[in-house]
């Protein structure tokens, strides 16, 4: 099988824009940004979880040797640290200047007890999802936890192949990811009583492995009922892509009662990545009618990382500055979105494509890959 999955590029698009509407939405008073829905949409970080292990499993079938495992996380590191380390450093230069700012206008937090020494240290080395010592929240550029907890997933992957090489148990990968995801969530519902799943710099580490291996057993199960899949009518499809598209807006929304137990939304995750992996579904068909959903997906790792800073930097000039009341995100939401999308174009073209080694575009992204 050889597949794009552009469908599933768009997707993580879509949901990184949501999970930029929830970091958003605390600045802003309106009902567009102020509801269930977008209040909930953190939870769209375990579909890059799902995501990043189906297409990694794809990608990576064929590790056997240490030196396999070490160019394989050396790739991995490539494509996610150049952009981290530069939002990372931009931070640091913020944080800075609060104290000269302060003197000019109004800012919420002149400084931030988290983001100190230790905490900059930890996300240097990729270490902000393991619960530390002293450490009470996320730090530094937020949503890089959750690049921390892919790196730590790549790690736990890479090493699972080799061992399954070296024991000759390779047929057996679907019970080796699926045992994976079941001792993490086991693990994690012990340490913490209760099964919750939406942790960051504590436990994000364990949500980020159990969102990767569910989505390795995911494309395990693709790649066994592929053929047959592929046979089935475009109207199957066009119901069940539908349905799933109801559902995950249910889910999201309702998610205040849904998050006690999150291990549902590894499911939820599970089955939509496998739905529409076909792209055989009406959805299907017309997302990928778009030019913008398909840069989206493109930039969707530059939107994720990026979109923390730019808010705040959005809401100092906006709110702060030109004293715009919040109310006014009804439509200065699509200004500061803009703001991101451009920004991530040319992070995605100078930083993430140079640094991966060329420009030339890839055909399987993923948020934090």
């Amino acid at each position: 099988m050889k597949h794009r999955f552009l469908i599933l590029d768009i997707f993580r698009g879509i949901f990184a824009s949501m999970v930029v509407l929830f970091h958003l939405s605390p600045f802003a008073e309106t009902p567009l940004l102020n509801n269930d829905f977008v209040d909930n949409s953190d939870m769209f970080v375990d579909f890059f979880f799902v995501l990043s292990g189906f297409v990694i499993s794809y990608n990576y079938q064929s590790i056997a040797t240490g030196e396999q495992v070490t160019d394989f996380l050396r790739k991995r590191l490539r494509r996610i640290y150049p952009l981290h380390l530069l939002m990372l450093l931009a931070f640091v230069v913020v944080e800075i200047s609060k104290g000269y700012l302060a003197s000019y206008v109004h800012v919420n937090q002149p400084t931030n007890p988290n983001n100190n020494v230790f905490t900059f240290f930890t996300s240097l080395f990729l270490l902000n999802s393991v619960k530390m010592p002293g450490v009470t929240d996320v730090s530094w550029n937020i949503p890089s936890w959750s690049i921390s907890a892919e790196m730590l997933a790549y790690i736990v992957f890479g090493l699972g192949m080799l061992l399954l090489a070296k024991t000759k148990l390779g047929r057996y990968k679907g019970f080796f990811y699926g045992s994976i995801a079941l001792l993490s969530f086991g693990g994690l519902a012990v340490i913490t009583q209760g099964f919750v799943l939406n942790y960051s710099f504590d436990y994000g580490f364990l949500r980020g492995i159990i969102g990767f291996f569910v989505g390795g057993l995911c494309y395990e199960l693709f790649r066994y009922i592929h053929s047959v899949g592929s046979q089935w009518k475009s109207s199957v499809f066009d119901l069940a892509e539908i349905l799933m598209l109801i559902l995950i807006g249910l889910m999201i929304y309702y998610g205040a009662a849904l998050k006690e137990v999150g291990f549902v939304y590894e499911i939820l995750f599970f089955v939509a990545i496998l739905v529409f992996s076909f792209e055989k579904g009406w959805v299907s068909r017309l997302f990928k009618k778009s030019t913008f959903l398909e840069k989206v997906g493109t930039y969707s790792y530059s939107i994720y990382m990026t979109h923390s800073l730019l808010i705040s930097i959005f809401n100092i000039l906006f709110i702060r500055i030109l004293k715009f009341p919040p109310s006014a995100y009804w439509y200065l939401v699509f200004a500061n979105y803009y703001l991101i999308y451009k920004v991530s174009e040319w992070t995605y073209k100078n930083i993430e494509m140079r640094f991966k080694g060329g420009h030339k575009k890839i055909s399987i992204k993923h948020v934090s890959e």
